[in-house]
């Protein structure tokens, strides 16, 4: 399955957002002008890292910096091998948890922790159905909700990029939204793969447990979706600690799945590379 990067929906929401984008052989290159110095070249997650393509492009499009996030270690060790170097951080997460959505509804259940699966069967309790009734919400209320509960603290998607995924995923993209704004996550579908892609929540939807009811109501969307897997995007990874995302790491895994580990993010600069 690939990689929601190596989509043709993400390939259009990145054009939209002002990437220039090739394919080639099924794989995306994304590409942005710096001014004087030409342009970065981005590759993320592909099945295969084509050296030869890769050089081709840097060559075509004036590339000065290359960065690449590969799918797979033997692609990690090509580009080792091949000067480039590793970073301290990453674009994208290196390590993620996964739910395997070919399980009936009840094996899902069962693979969560004990205190999660007592909040999704206390959401037949009339007070909790309350309070998140309504979810589906357009991007307009949804940016405000998650700007109004996250204020400055955190980073805000912008309206724009969120009308952006909207139209360019259509139905593969679902926005849920607490009915009182205390949480709300986006959810995309691509290539059988269902991604947690983006997510908030505040004091008082924590206390009453709303962001569970989203991300339940979210697997089980991308069930009827026909996905087979649900990708939460991104966990604490040890390799590349980052304190802050051990709180929401804690509350991923309590749904149970499977971790999945990267390799990170390689890059180095063209010009050595094309001689």
């Amino acid at each position: 399955m690939l990689d929601i990067r190596q989509s043709v929906h993400y390939a259009n929401y990145m054009a939209k957002t002002g990437w220039k984008v090739i394919t080639a052989a099924g794989v995306y290159y994304y590409f942005k002008k710096i001014p004087l110095l030409g342009n970065v070249l981005k590759l993320q997650r592909p099945e295969e890292v084509r050296i030869k393509k890769i050089k081709e492009l840097c060559q075509k499009n004036r590339v000065f910096y290359i960065i690449i996030e590969p799918q797979n270690p033997l692609d990690a060790k090509l580009l080792t091998s091949l000067g480039y170097r590793q970073t301290k951080s990453s674009y994208l997460p290196t390590k993620t948890l996964q739910i395997d959505l070919t399980q009936t509804s009840k094996q899902i259940e069962r693979g969560m922790k004990k205190d999660t699966r007592a909040i999704f069967r206390g959401l037949h309790n009339d007070t909790v159905v309350k309070s998140v009734k309504n979810l589906e919400s357009s991007p307009e209320a949804f940016f405000l909700a998650w700007k109004g509960a996250t204020g400055l603290k955190r980073y805000v998607l912008s309206l724009e990029k969120l009308k952006l995924l909207k139209k360019t995923f259509k139905k593969r993209a679902l926005f849920l939204l607490a009915n009182d704004g205390s949480a709300g996550a986006v959810f995309l579908t691509t290539d059988k793969i269902t991604y947690y892609y983006q997510a908030f929540t505040n004091d008082a939807g924590r206390k009453a447990h709303n962001q569970y009811r989203i991300v339940f109501d979210g697997i089980f969307w991308a069930k009827r979706m026909g996905a087979k897997v649900f990708d939460f995007e991104g966990i604490y990874d040890e390799r590349f600690p980052n304190s802050s995302w051990k709180g929401f790491t804690h509350f991923k895994k309590s749904f149970g799945g499977y971790e999945i580990s990267y390799s990170g993010c390689y890059t180095r600069y063209s010009l050595s590379l094309i001689r």
